[in-house]
């Protein structure tokens, strides 16, 4: 159960790694705009909030790839960051698209519960 717990957590951060690629660098491209739904229009005005949002992903990606490194003496900051991810994708969800409560928030909340059930996260 802990290497399913770590491949998971691993996912997670592998996700943000992905949403920030999305936000920082193919906002205004046509994946991108895809992605999200956007208007050329949208996209272009909103490209440097977008970029901001990007980076913080990629803050919470670093935040569990630094918890994964450390193994069993980074539970905390294993569990930190996957709160985090949780929070700020139920925000998401309410503020912006209740997707963002499955494609975010889900698979850490499952991390975290495998992190919390193995006890030697």
């Amino acid at each position: 159960m802990t290497v399913i717990a770590y491949v998971l957590t691993g996912l997670v951060a592998v996700l943000h790694v992905y949403f920030l690629v999305l936000e920082m660098f193919l906002w205004d491209k046509p994946y991108g705009r895809k992605t999200f739904g956007l208007t050329a229009e949208y996209a272009a005005a909103s490209k440097t909030l977008a970029a901001n949002q990007g980076l913080y992903n990629g803050f919470l990606a670093a935040g569990l790839a630094w918890g994964l490194l450390l193994g069993a003496a980074g539970a905390s900051v294993k569990i930190f960051f996957l709160v985090c991810v949780i929070v700020a994708g139920v925000y998401g969800a309410i503020t912006v698209s209740r997707r963002i409560l499955w494609v975010q928030a889900l698979p850490a909340a499952i991390a975290l519960v495998l992190l919390l059930i193995i006890g030697r996260t």
